[in-house]
Parts: C-alpha cells; sequence; structure tokens
C-alpha cells in the first residue's frame, strides 16, 4: 500500500492534501529543470525565453496548489505540462530529423542522434508525471461532493 492510499484511508483529507503537496512539488521540479536547461544555455535565445516564460507561468500555480488548492491552478499546470510534452517531443523529434544524413555515411548517422536526448526524454517524463498528478487530483477532487466548488 502507498504511503498515499494509507494516508487518504485514515484520513480524507490528509490524502488530499498530500496529493496536492505531491502536484505542487513535481510543478516546482519541472520549474527547476527548466531553469537548470536555461542556467546550461545549450539551446537557442528563444528557447531560453520560451522556457523562462514557462517558470515564470507555473512556479505560481505550483505555489497556489502547494498553499490553497485551486483547481485552476491544477487545470492550467495539467494544460501547460500536455503542451510542453508536446513541444519537446518536437523538439527531439525534429533535432534527430535534422541531422546531416546526405552523406550516407554511418558517423554521420550516429551524429543525427541529439546530443540532449537523454536529459529531453527526462523532461518529457517529467511533465506527463506532472500532468498525471494534476489530472488525477482533478478527478479525485470531482468524486468529492462539492469537490467543484474550489475554483
Amino acid at each position: 500500500m502507498s504511503v498515499a492510499a494509507s494516508l487518504g484511508r485514515r484520513n480524507g483529507i490528509a490524502g488530499i492534501v498530500f496529493h496536492f503537496r505531491i502536484c505542487a512539488a513535481a510543478t516546482a521540479a519541472s520549474c527547476l529543470a527548466h531553469l537548470w536547461l536555461v542556467a546550461g544555455n545549450q539551446h537557442g535565445i528563444w528557447l531560453n525565453v520560451l522556457m523562462l516564460a514557462m517558470v515564470a507561468v507555473c512556479l505560481p500555480c505550483a505555489v497556489h496548489i502547494w498553499h490553497h488548492g485551486r483547481m485552476s491552478a491544477l487545470r492550467r499546470v495539467m494544460a501547460s505540462a500536455l503542451a510542453m510534452t508536446g513541444v519537446h517531443a518536437l523538439l527531439l523529434l525534429g533535432a534527430g530529423a535534422s541531422g546531416h544524413l546526405h552523406h550516407g555515411t554511418a558517423a554521420t548517422a550516429a551524429a543525427a542522434v541529439p546530443s540532449g536526448a537523454g536529459e529531453m526524454l527526462a523532461v518529457i517524463a517529467l511533465e506527463i508525471t506532472t500532468a498525471l498528478i494534476a489530472a488525477t487530483l482533478l478527478a479525485r477532487l470531482r468524486a468529492q461532493p462539492g469537490g467543484l466548488n474550489r475554483s
């Protein structure tokens, strides 16, 4: 039995508070991962600006989720995480497709694999996890009487 399940069985409120805290922590971890990527300056200026904008949007939602548990913040986090998953997947696929394969050598085919593919896949996994946690929390709140009243 998981910690969240045991907390939820002992006290429904404690389980939901724990779920809110996990969602806020996952959102904050995503923000920190993006700040780390910006600090590494491995991307172009427009991607760095886009990542900083994402952090500026998501970090206040993480704080709202941690303190107040607002459903609107959960919806924004879920939508942002899903959108960023798509953006990261496109960047990953686009980076692999833009390699110089027209030379026809095995070395150029190996060079077509993006150097940060592992990092990008880790960020995609973190974004999917964040969206899943927010979605399950929204579903859990909808199942409760009066759960939709927590704008």
